[in-house]
């Protein structure tokens, strides 16, 4: 009997490659949503840290007052821009986790195809194997022989 062959190999392969493709964009969406909270975090230290400064500060004048205030409005400006950016993110990531979801699927689906078909083709190979014994077993009995 010939040796196992997957005539779907290549496209199993291709489903692999489109997997891994899947997965590295997945990891870039995720990497890429861990930045923006990095970025949020550090922009309310930077705000908070600006605010005791200040607070701190023996003598307050009002230029300092207004430079609070102004950058107070700039962190928000800022907050409020990471905060649009993260909600599409999470949306950009949601639909990259069911792209990868999908090609998972797809993958597994050929994966357990070959498995079927090796599984097969094992069974195929037994019964041929049993069938050449039970063959050569009956082949050493001559007639009228005992």
């Amino acid at each position: 009997m010939n040796a196992f062959r997957f005539r779907l190999e290549k496209v199993l392969e291709w489903r692999g490659k489109q997997l891994e493709l899947e997965e590295n964009k997945f990891r870039r969406e995720i990497a890429a949503l861990a930045a923006l909270d990095r970025a949020r975090a550090e922009l309310e230290a930077a705000g908070v840290k600006a605010e005791a400064q200040v607070r701190q500060a023996p003598t307050i004048t009002g230029r300092e007052l207004a430079a609070l205030g102004e950058f107070r409005l700039l962190v928000r400006s800022r907050e409020a821009d990471i905060a649009r950016q993260r909600a599409d993110r999470v949306k950009s990531l949601a639909a990259r986790k069911a792209a990868l979801l999908e090609a998972q699927r797809r993958c597994r689906l050929l994966e357990r195809l070959k498995e079927r078909r090796l599984e097969e083709w094992r069974l195929a190979v037994n019964k041929e194997t049993e069938d050449m014994v039970s063959e050569t077993y009956l082949a050493q009995w001559t007639p009228g022989t005992k």
